[in-house]
């Protein structure tokens, strides 16, 4: 009974140990990087259905950071995209060191948790999902955890999300009602979010040449996903992007 109890106590000690270690910085990432790529690993899509029904987290991630990646996006929802939490514990056994953003649809405080164990960096939290209150508490929670936070919005009702203690701010340009992506949404919104986070504007992004304009209004991270997940290469399409991208 005494080695039970053992085994049982040393493996949530190393599993707290886990959580704790040490994680790349999103926020670093982005900010030194010239690109400010966050690549997504996307195998599904509620709106498309299968981008890439065969698509391997052991393959795609590593080779985005070949690719010059600044960061890595992976989906872990399983009943939209597709996803699951072992993707990015697969991601991480391939030798991806990019920090890693958890995206799902973070409600609770379990989710922030499996984020950590799992060998996410940043966890995504989502205003329209979250009251302010609850969205504070995940944030605090990541933080003891060792996780930076990016908080998503999509219009002006959420700025005041935005005063909230978080590393990282992103505009989703596409409308989680009807699934149509705008970057105009990022131009309007620019002049209205805080200087003192990164800012990340996410999807819709399928040329250098919105980067370029992008990171006018100053916005440091740009998440892409089906532009590179359609390909039949996705890393081999990213390193084509930075190329175009780069002087």
């Amino acid at each position: 009974m005494k080695d039970i109890l053992h085994d049982i106590v040393s493996h949530k000690l190393d599993e707290l140990q886990q959580m704790r270690a040490p994680k790349p910085s999103l926020s670093e990432a982005l900010f030194n990087s010239p690109t400010g790529i966050i690549a997504e690993f996307k195998r599904r899509s509620p709106s498309k259905g299968w981008i890439k029904a065969d698509g391997r987290a052991d393959v795609i991630p590593l080779a985005y950071q070949q690719a010059g990646a600044a960061a890595i996006s992976i989906l872990t929802d399983k009943d939209y995209f597709g996803g699951h939490d072992r993707y990015i514990t697969e991601a991480r056994q391939s030798d991806v060191r990019l920090p890693i953003l958890y995206k799902n649809f973070v409600i609770d405080e379990l989710q922030v948790y499996e984020a950590a164990l799992c060998g996410a960096s940043a966890v995504l939290l989502i205003a329209a999902c979250l009251s302010l209150e609850k969205c504070q508490l995940l944030a605090n929670l990541a933080h003891s955890l060792g996780l930076e936070v990016l908080l998503e919005i999509h219009d002006v009702s959420e700025l005041e999300y935005t005063t909230l203690n978080v590393d990282c701010i992103g505009v989703n340009n596409r409308h989680l009602g009807t699934f149509q992506t705008d970057v105009a949404v990022s131009v309007h919104l620019a002049p209205l979010l805080p200087r003192d986070r990164v800012l990340v504007s996410e999807s819709g992004i399928s040329s250098p040449s919105v980067i370029h304009d992008l990171r006018a209004l100053g916005f440091r991270g740009f998440l892409i996903g089906e532009t590179f997940m359609k390909q039949s290469d996705p890393g081999q399409a990213l390193a084509a992007f930075i190329k175009d991208l780069l002087p």
